[in-house]
């Protein structure tokens, strides 16, 4: 069962929307390798704002996507590709519906 999650929003650079926009969708694989994480979200709010929804079953899990390549990435670049860093938050996951 998911237990806890974690959102982010971004704000993409003026002229860097399409480069965040490749940057997130090209962190796919990096995510499908880590074990712990349950589910990943990853969507455009409007031209120059994305979102990120991770789900996970327990605080290990969550701690290691956080040590892991795609955050690590995504703070790499936020410099160059965000307008200002991102907005990250922890959340408490009440229900969830999942594929089996």
């Amino acid at each position: 069962m998911v237990t806890i999650g974690l959102m982010a929003t971004l704000h993409a650079a003026p002229g860097m929307e399409d480069e965040v926009a490749s940057f997130l969708t090209g962190g796919l694989p990096l995510v499908q390798a880590e074990k712990g994480t349950v589910a990943w979200f990853c969507f455009r709010i409007d031209e120059s704002t994305f979102g990120l929804f991770d789900a996970f079953a327990d605080e290990a899990a969550l701690q290691a996507h956080l040590d892991g390549d795609v955050a690590g990435a995504l703070m790499g670049h936020a410099g160059q590709l965000l307008a200002k860093p991102p907005e990250i938050r922890t959340v408490h996951l009440l229900a969830a519906k999942l594929p089996a």
